[in-house]
C-alpha cells in the first residue's frame, strides 16, 4: 500500500475505514476528511477489523500492554491475556515481548486477536543482538521486519543528545524509566552518535507509508514518581516530538504523540494535558498517569483516577495499568482488572469532554425498577456484577429497608 489514509483524505476520498468511523463516532464526513488530512484524527486498522479512531470527538481509547520478559517466558499465558483484553474492551494491544521466541509470540498475537497491534522494535533488537553489540543496521532491520509482518503501529523513542543533556542536569529521583527510551539512549551514548531513528527519519517514514503503519512517538522523559516534576527535558521532548510529527504528517504518515505519562501529581495532570494540546493537533497517548506512588498492588486503581482526569482534560488514548505494575508481569485476571479500570476511567473522561452518557441513565432507570439483568447489560464489565446480584430484589445491602422501595410504596399510597 503506497497510498495512506492521509493521502486519500487530502484527495477528498472517503475510504471504507473513514466511512466506518463516521458511522461510529458521529463526526461528519467533511470533518473526518479534514482531520485525517491534518493529522488530528488517526485511524488505526488491521486487516478487515473495525478501525479504531483516535482523536478529539471520538471516545477515549484504551491500549493494553502485554508480552514476555527475560524472567517470565510463558507464551500461552500471553495469548490468554490477548483474549481477555479483547473480551473486556481493549481497543489496541501492544506486544512488548522480550523473552523466548519473540517473532513467534508476535505471530501468535496476530493470530489470536482482531485488534490493531503495536510493537516497540528496539526491544527485540536489544534482546537479539545485545545492548552493547546492536548496530544501527540491526535496529532498522528489526523495525522493517515488524512493519512488513503487519503491525498496525510502532513506537519509536526519538530522544536526542540535547534532551539527554537536559536530563543530566535534572535532580530527578527516578531518572529515566522508559525502557525503550533507555535502550535508545544507551545506544547513542555507547556509540557516541545521534539517535538512529532521527538520523534515518525520512527513510523510516517511507517504510511506514508502504503499509500505512501509525507512528507513535515515545515518551522517553516521562516522570517515574510524582516528586519528579515536569522539567526541561520533558518540554524539549514534546517540542522534538511535535516537530517530528509535523514531518510525518507532511509525508502522509499517521502519527500519535506520547506524553504526560508515568507519574504526575494530581494537580498537574489537567494543566499538563492542556499544555500539550496547546502545542499540538496530534492525538495524545498517555500511560496512566499515576497521581500517587503509594498504591502499590492497586496501581490500576490509582492509574485509573489519573487517567480519568487526563481523558477529561483532552487525552485521546490511554495505556492501561494493572495491579502488578512495578512488581511483576500481570496475570490474565490482572489484565482484566486493568482493562476494566481504564474503561471506567475513559468513560468518566468522555463524560467530562462530551457530557454524561445515556448508558448511565439507562442503568439508573433499570436500577429503579430492580431490573438486575438490565443493570448488568449496561455495566462496563457485565461478568463481575452477574456474580454478585440477587436473583430478585431488593439486594442484601438493605434487605426489607430499601430506600427506593420504601419511597415508591409511600408515593404510590401503598404504605
Amino acid at each position: 500500500m503506497d497510498t495512506t489514509q492521509i493521502d486519500y483524505a487530502r484527495n477528498g476520498v472517503l475510504t471504507p475505514e473513514m466511512q466506518q468511523v463516521a458511522e461510529t463516532v458521529y463526526i461528519d464526513e467533511d470533518t473526518i476528511l479534514s482531520d485525517v488530512a491534518n493529522g488530528s484524527l488517526v485511524i488505526m486498522t488491521r486487516n478487515k477489523s473495525q478501525p479504531v479512531a483516535i482523536s478529539k470527538g471520538a471516545t477515549t481509547k484504551i491500549n493494553v500492554n502485554l508480552g514476555t520478559s527475560s524472567a517470565n517466558i510463558d507464551p500461552g499465558s500471553e495469548i490468554e491475556k490477548v483474549t481477555v483484553a479483547e473480551k473486556h474492551g481493549a481497543d489496541t494491544i501492544t506486544d512488548l515481548s522480550m523473552g523466548g521466541d519473540i517473532s513467534g509470540i508476535r505471530k501468535s498475537v496476530f493470530e489470536n486477536t482482531s485488534l490493531p497491534v503495536t510493537t516497540v522494535p528496539i526491544y527485540q533488537s536489544t534482546v537479539e543482538y545485545g545492548m552493547k553489540n546492536v548496530t544501527e543496521d540491526d535496529i532498522l532491520s528489526t523495525l522493517k521486519n515488524h512493519i512488513y509482518e503487519g503491525v498496525s503501529s510502532v513506537v519509536l523513542h526519538c530522544v536526542d543528545s540535547y534532551t539527554l543533556e537536559k536530563l543530566k542536569g535534572s535532580k530527578r529521583v527516578m531518572g529515566m524509566v522508559a525502557k525503550g527510551g533507555s535502550f535508545t539512549s544507551v545506544f547513542m551514548l555507547t556509540n557516541e552518535c545521534e539517535n538512529p531513528f532521527i538520523q534515518h527519519f525520512d527513510e523510516i517514514l517511507e517504510m511506514l507509508r508502504k503499509n500505512d503503519v501509525v507512528l507513535s512517538l515515545g515518551n522517553t522523559m516521562r516522570s517515574g514518581c510524582i516528586h519528579d516534576l515536569s522539567d526541561g527535558a520533558q518540554k524539549v521532548e514534546i517540542e522534538t516530538n511535535v516537530n517530528l510529527a509535523n514531518r510525518a504528517n507532511k509525508k502522509g504518515v499517521q502519527v500519535i504523540v506520547e506524553g504526560v505519562g508515568g507519574h504526575v501529581q494530581a494537580n498537574d495532570i489537567s494543566d499538563s494535558i492542556r499544555f500539550y494540546k496547546s502545542m499540538s493537533k496530534y492525538p495524545l497517548f498517555v500511560a496512566g498517569p499515576l497521581p500517587t506512588d503509594v498504591g502499590l498492588g492497586y496501581d490500576h486503581i490509582a492509574g485509573s483516577v489519573g487517567a480519568s482526569m487526563a481523558s477529561g482534560a483532552g487525552a485521546d488514548y490511554l495505556c492501561y495499568i494493572t495491579p502488578s505494575e512495578h512488581l511483576a508481569l500481570p496475570t490474565p485476571e490482572q489484565v482484566r482488572e486493568g482493562v476494566v479500570a481504564f474503561k471506567i476511567a475513559a468513560h468518566i473522561g468522555d463524560s467530562i469532554k462530551y457530557g454524561i452518557s445515556d448508558r448511565d441513565l439507562m442503568l439508573s432507570m433499570k436500577r429503579r425498577k430492580f431490573d438486575w439483568n438490565g443493570q448488568i447489560e449496561m455495566a462496563i464489565d457485565p461478568d463481575k456484577p452477574s456474580e454478585m446480584c440477587p436473583i430478585k430484589g431488593p439486594c442484601t445491602m438493605c434487605g426489607d429497608y430499601c430506600a427506593i422501595k420504601i419511597m415508591q410504596n409511600y408515593l404510590s399510597g401503598d404504605n
